[in-house]
């Protein structure tokens, strides 16, 4: 079964919308609520719910980018035997097993982090790992997570991108309003997905509403387009202008449909932020998260 071993995950946004909270404290590492593996409910940053899952596919080399301000998400990663020396000295030893799991998979794992000196957009954050990676990769935003227990969208896109030989596989959803979002069109070749033949970040003027979400597949030719595209919308590189790209060379780009029963948890703005939260308290209730 072919594997997916290496991912990038971008932590390096000013989180400006989310100010003054994120002026100190990375909006990546804001928590969700989530099941511990006892049962019981633990709030835990969304960029190590994000590590966690993608661990659980097998994902075992790891590229977090990060910018200035961002040492807490280093901190965060790096083992502390003396906190759990710590906490099972006060007999807090349910907590101290649920970090020593999550720093077992840090331990079995190879965490880079990786330098996006200035905020210049989605794509330089991605192209900060060329050098670093030769083959098949996947990125994944630090402020959204898909919450599926079963993996089943990471497992359908690897799937995807291995079967019809992919350059680019994209995870997408239908929204009301796709101006915040880049979107895709094309044509349909099975339920819920597409070879994808039009792409635009951000459109004035929308043509689609089917919006990308920050979860992709790619082969190491995408660090080649991004070098090549010029910046984007807001003056910045955009990781859609380099799919497009990939798309005019005629290389093969395909995109997911999110099944409509997986929710996506967003913490980029005070509103999508509360969602999560309720969302999630909710998920964490159940059997399906």
């Amino acid at each position: 079964m072919f594997k997916v071993k290496k991912a990038v995950i971008t932590a390096a946004g000013l989180g400006t919308r989310l100010l003054p909270l994120t002026k100190e404290v990375p909006k990546e590492m804001l928590p969700i609520f989530v099941k511990g593996f006892r049962g019981e409910l633990l709030l835990k940053p969304l960029t190590q719910v994000i590590f966690e899952q993608l661990y659980s596919v097998g994902i075992r080399e790891f590229f977090i980018i990060v910018g200035r301000g961002k040492r807490a998400i280093e901190d965060y990663f790096t083992p502390d035997s003396e906190f759990i020396k710590l906490l099972r000295g006060k007999g807090k030893n349910d907590y101290a097993e649920e970090i020593e799991r999550f720093y077992k998979m840090i331990f079995e794992s190879i965490v880079v982090f990786l330098n996006q000196p200035e905020p210049k957009g989605f794509g330089d954050a991605v192209l900060r790992a060329r050098g670093l990676i030769n083959e098949t990769f996947l990125v994944h935003a630090g402020d959204t997570y898909i919450a599926s227990r079963n993996l089943e969208h990471l497992e359908k896109l690897i799937d995807v991108h291995s079967r019809y030989g992919c350059s680019a596989t994209l995870l997408v959803t239908e929204v009301k309003d796709p101006r915040p979002y880049g979107v895709i069109g094309g044509r349909m070749v099975e339920d819920d997905i597409w070879i994808v033949e039009r792409i635009e970040e951000k459109p004035d003027k929308p043509w689609s509403n089917t919006a990308i979400l920050p979860v992709y597949i790619f082969e190491p030719e995408i660090f080649n387009c991004l070098e090549e595209v010029p910046p984007g919308k807001g003056g910045e590189l955009q990781l859609t202008d380099g799919i497009g790209c990939l798309v005019r060379k005629g290389k093969k780009v395909m995109a997911v449909k999110l099944p409509q029963h997986i929710h996506r948890l967003d913490i980029g703005s005070p509103s999508t932020f509360w969602e999560a939260i309720e969302v999630s308290y909710d998920l964490s209730k159940t059997n399906i998260y």
